[in-house]
């Protein structure tokens, strides 16, 4: 049931590089980081990979197959015909360090600028209850394994590398939208996610969650419903009026 493949896989650094030709045997039931595995075994043991788990879990493997963002080991060869070339390229969005790694420093660095979450001052252990509800709002998010490869798909950073200092990306966005719908928190973070967060920037598109290995809908339930909070705050008359006459 095998076969050998023809893989196309970039190759080089920061300064620069090119895509390298490669043939490689294919086995049943293999996905492309088994390839990618066997090419540094049996050809090229120099190719730098970033993977752990390779389960889909750890997020960890995120590269381009044929131009999309996908984990490596949930990519299945299976998907392809025996006639087609496989390109693996790094994440574009992000600084080269070698061959398909690349420098992800960007995404923690926008995690740090979120303000934590705030419980009421003097809250005991067991003092407060959550809805089902208010758990099941949130929970979604949480199945994020940041293999940020929904930061990579955003045209916003993608093909714009001067809008990363105002822009956080969605998986950030998201992170801020499961803070504000905790109904523990005390925080009020729509002006920081329109104002420093650069929600404004997302025209959702839908393209992070095309791309996302958890099926999580980050422009359904994170990214509209951030930007209808930001809305009322900023733009709805009443609260314009209240804010002016109470100085809020």
């Amino acid at each position: 049931m095998g076969y050998d493949a023809r893989f196309r896989v970039w190759r080089g650094d920061i300064d620069g590089g090119s895509l390298a030709d490669y043939t490689v045997a294919v086995n049943e039931g293999e996905v492309v980081l088994d390839i990618i595995h066997r090419l540094q075994a049996t050809q090229t043991p120099d190719l730098a990979v970033r993977w752990n788990c390779k389960a889909g879990k750890c997020g960890s493997c995120s590269a381009e197959v044929n131009g999309r963002p996908r984990l490596l080991c949930m990519t299945r060869m299976s998907t392809f015909t025996p006639e087609e070339v496989i390109t693996v390229t790094p994440m574009r969005t992000f600084p080269i360090i070698k061959d398909l790694v690349t420098d992800v420093s960007f995404n923690y660095e926008k995690a740090r600028e979120i303000p934590s979450f705030a419980p009421p001052p003097g809250l005991a252990p067991g003092d407060y209850r959550m809805k089902q509800v208010d758990v099941e709002r949130s929970q979604e998010f949480r199945k994020c394994i940041e293999c940020f490869l929904c930061q990579d798909t955003c045209h916003v950073v993608r093909d714009h590398e001067e809008n990363k200092p105002a822009f956080a990306g969605p998986r950030y966005l998201m992170r801020i939208t499961e803070l504000e719908m905790h109904p523990l928190d005390t925080r009020d973070r729509r002006e920081m996610a329109q104002e420093e967060a650069g929600l404004g920037y997302c025209n959702i598109t839908k393209c992070c969650t095309d791309v996302c290995p958890e099926h999580i809908k980050i422009t359904d339930n994170a990214l509209i419903p951030l930007k209808e909070r930001v809305a009322d705050r900023r733009y709805d008359p009443i609260v314009w009026l209240g804010n002016r006459l109470f100085r809020r």
